[in-house]
């Protein structure tokens, strides 16, 4: 292995991670989104500049799913998430995951061309919760944003 290279946990759940990511897609783009905000941990945090200000706790992420589920009915357009080159970057001390991914939102309106609306990297801090996997933490930056 290239000793330059970022180290990741060996024995990390990779099939498990990218399971949550694929899962997390299809619940918001098909509108169920009580089962997306159950895929943060109880007091998760969503923190994107599409939107006006960050998100935490279920009830709070579960509303933002419902907004955006009912924006996308009244504009007439399916969007869609998809999530691409997943990878774990690190773990803490308390064994949660750092993983980063990208993002992007497809919009196809009805009867029209499907087109790109952003294109964005995801920065989430991931935790065991019970039985699976959890998001404690995401953070999202546009990609014409400068890094922080």
């Amino acid at each position: 292995m290239n000793p330059s290279a970022p180290a990741f946990p060996a024995d990390a759940p990779l099939a498990e991670i990218h399971q949550l990511y694929h899962v997390q897609s299809h619940l918001i783009d098909g509108g169920r989104a009580a089962e997306w905000a159950a895929t943060f941990t109880a007091d998760g945090t969503f923190g994107s500049p599409t939107y006006p200000r960050p998100v935490a706790g279920t009830a709070a992420l579960t509303a933002f799913a419902e907004r955006f589920a009912a924006g996308c009915a009244a504009e007439g357009v399916v969007r869609r998430h998809v999530v691409t080159n997943v990878a774990v970057t690190g773990a803490d001390d308390d064994g949660a995951l750092r993983v980063v991914a990208y993002l992007q939102i497809v919009a196809t309106p009805r009867g029209g061309t499907p087109r790109t609306e952003r294109f964005t990297t995801l920065t989430d801090r991931l935790v065991r919760d019970g039985d699976g996997w959890r998001i404690a933490a995401r953070a999202v930056r546009r990609d014409d944003a400068p890094e922080s």
